[in-house]
């Protein structure tokens, strides 16, 4: 079920994103006088299609990985003569940079609109109040204390800890000191620590702000209760069950959620032996763990079994809400900063300060789409609108093929009074061709080995 649901889950993004993408194109260039002959979601052969008054045939495609505005050109294909004046390669070079750019700004469109909806309707969250700090890290030497809430990171306001992780990941490749803000329980002013730091999470992967912080975020207490078991692993063989409850391991008494996972964790493939309680009666239970290796030459222990849900104190609740109109500046706020986010990670990356491991190629989306999709409507929306956010970006890349490698022609154009030659164009085609297709088998790789 899980794999159908991330199936649906990438299939929905994508169509989004992308229609949106093509539409801008396609809006744009109709309005510069532009016949566009077939707007296409997906590639390869339609498995559905029909034709307008203006014969633009409008499609969808049986691979659902892309899509295309094809329109009138010369070179392409003959133009009769009563249509030379809707070819695109007919419009002056002004027109042609308005048609490739209003693709990766219609994704832009999206993403403003998508936190403009999450603003109004409101972002529920839990406080970023500190659980633990860890002996000799940066915040214990900073002097940040367990059960301070943290209200800002290098000067810039955070909500939650989601905010905290993105101002600390844009953070990579930092020396010297971190500035974070926090307050004591019941406290009005927060004061600011400075967390030393040298060569900020250079190099790891994947980049673990608040652990390498030594920050362990403050959560309820958990009891050992499973709440879900997945069907064919260890803990369904060995007959748990949703509601049961795990009192020891092998003799030892559980107090909560955390240790028994760190007891399986430790115990791959060595047979534990479970004192349960179910509808009031105690059990005793054989659990071997299957051993799941999560790096190369590290193993753990795993069951596929989840916590029982418990819910979070009200004060430690936070409700993120603004009216229609400041949810406007809010929302264009959060797409400059995933922007910005996005091509600082690019930049890292290229400089060597991110590992390329990070690139996340279709599985991986649809891994991330799925999940966020069963954690609920916030989290799906803010999925698809950094997803937006991060296929405008790369569309603007100046990599010939790409939207921004046309723009750099047509810039180019302006600039020299003619446009850039054909065997130009052609030797940047292949080259583009060649570097877009090897990020994409990288991509697709990476995302193999996290499986």
């Amino acid at each position: 079920m899980g794999v159908i649901q991330n199936v649906l889950a990438v299939i929905v993004v994508l169509g989004l994103l992308i229609t949106f993408h093509e539409y801008g194109h396609f809006w744009v260039a109709r309005r510069c006088g532009v016949k566009v002959l077939r707007f296409s979601v997906g590639f390869g052969k339609p498995i559905w299609s029909r034709v307008d008054r203006h014969g633009t045939e409008f499609a969808i495609a049986a691979i659902p990985l892309g899509g295309y505005v094809k329109m009138l050109d010369e070179r392409e294909a003959p133009v009769a003569p009563e249509e030379l004046g809707q070819a695109f390669n007919r419009k002056n070079a002004w027109q042609r940079i308005a048609i490739v750019v209003a693709g990766p700004l219609a994704n832009f469109l999206l993403a403003i609109v998508a936190y403009w909806l999450l603003f109004v309707v409101g972002i529920t969250t839990v406080a970023p109040v500190v659980g633990s700090v860890t002996p000799e890290s940066p915040a214990d030497k900073g002097g940040l204390q367990p059960g301070q809430e943290i209200v800002a990171v290098q000067g810039e306001t955070v909500h939650s800890w989601d905010d905290i992780n993105l101002k600390l990941v844009a953070a990579i490749g930092a020396s010297g000191e971190l500035r974070v803000s926090a307050r004591n329980e019941g406290a009005s002013e927060a004061r600011e620590y400075r967390l030393p730091v040298d060569g900020w999470l250079v190099h790891q992967d994947p980049p673990q702000p608040l652990p390498s912080l030594g920050v362990t975020p403050w959560r309820p207490p958990y009891p050992a209760v499973i709440g879900q078991v997945i069907d064919g692993e260890a803990a369904a063989q060995a007959g748990l069950q949703a509601g049961d409850e795990v009192l020891s391991v092998n003799g030892k008494p559980i107090e909560n959620w955390m240790q028994f996972v760190e007891l399986v964790r430790a115990n791959p493939r060595e047979t534990l032996s479970l004192e349960v309680t179910r509808d009031g009666k105690r059990l005793t239970v054989d659990l071997t763990p299957r051993r799941n290796e999560i790096d190369e030459g590290v193993t753990v222990g795993y069951i596929g079994a989840g916590a029982e849900p418990v819910e979070w104190p009200e004060e430690y609740r936070r409700e993120i809400r603004y009216g229609p109109l400041a949810a406007i500046g809010q929302s264009l706020s959060r797409t400059g900063e995933m922007s910005v986010l996005t091509l600082d990670a690019i930049r890292k990356m290229f400089v060597g300060l991110i590992s390329p491991s990070n690139l996340s190629g279709p599985i991986t989306i649809a891994r991330v789409a799925g999940e966020s999709a069963r954690t609920g409507v916030e989290s799906f929306i803010g999925f698809l609108a950094y997803l937006s956010i991060s296929l405008g970006i790369l569309n603007l890349l100046p990599i010939p093929v790409l939207d921004g490698g046309h723009l750099v022609y047509y810039l180019i154009e302006v600039v020299r009074g003619k446009p850039v030659s054909e065997r130009a164009q052609a030797v940047g085609l292949r080259i583009g061709l060649a570097l877009v297709g090897g990020l994409m088998v990288m991509a697709l790789y990476f995302d193999l080995m996290r499986l």
